[in-house]
């Protein structure tokens, strides 16, 4: 599987490629405006502004399926991140990841590479939480909670999933040696 062959819809409904980001290493995140991990808009945003000169993007698709805790118009959203967080990366139109209506990318990326846990500090935490999910989800429980990041390799694989409890540095130690 390769995710250029996806097509999702830009905030204003268009269709967009993802094939546009071929040869390009890719963090593929699922945000929330109002979860306990929405602060790691900060740290996306450093890591896309240090990388995105060598070949990097985040590729950035709010979702409300968890505890309503993406609210709000995908216009709503777009100012909320780029106000409070500066985010300059592109964010694409609110989906789910879940259910019978999860978007196909992320049921692909899921799949590529399946939820193998929670780690550090909060995974105790989080652990709860994932069984609520795939109690209201079932089979198509693919992603655990807001911030799951897939990381692609510039040929559009899946090489690594990081579940939003993992530590931001090891997050940005993928990406660069990918890059």
């Amino acid at each position: 599987m390769s995710i250029y062959d996806f097509t999702v819809l830009a905030q204003d409904g268009s269709e967009v490629s993802l094939s546009q980001y071929a040869g390009k290493v890719s963090l593929i995140v699922n945000t929330a405006t109002g979860c306990g991990f929405t602060p790691q808009y900060e740290e996306l945003e450093r890591l896309y502004a240090d990388d995105r000169d060598k070949g990097f993007e985040i590729l950035d698709f709010p979702c409300n399926q968890f505890r309503n805790q993406a609210p709000g118009t995908d216009e709503e959203i777009h100012s909320f991140c780029t106000l409070k967080f500066g985010t300059e990366f592109p964010q694409f139109k609110k989906v789910e990841v879940n259910g019978e209506n999860a978007e196909p990318l992320f049921a692909a990326l899921a799949t590529a590479k399946p939820f193998e846990g929670f780690t550090g500090p909060k995974k105790l935490f989080m652990a709860p939480v994932a069984k609520s999910v795939d109690k209201e989800f079932g089979d198509k429980a693919y992603i655990k909670w807001n911030f799951t990041k897939f990381l692609v390799d510039r040929e559009g694989n899946v090489v690594a999933r990081f579940e939003p409890t993992a530590d931001m540095a090891d997050v940005r130690a993928a990406v660069e040696k990918l890059l």
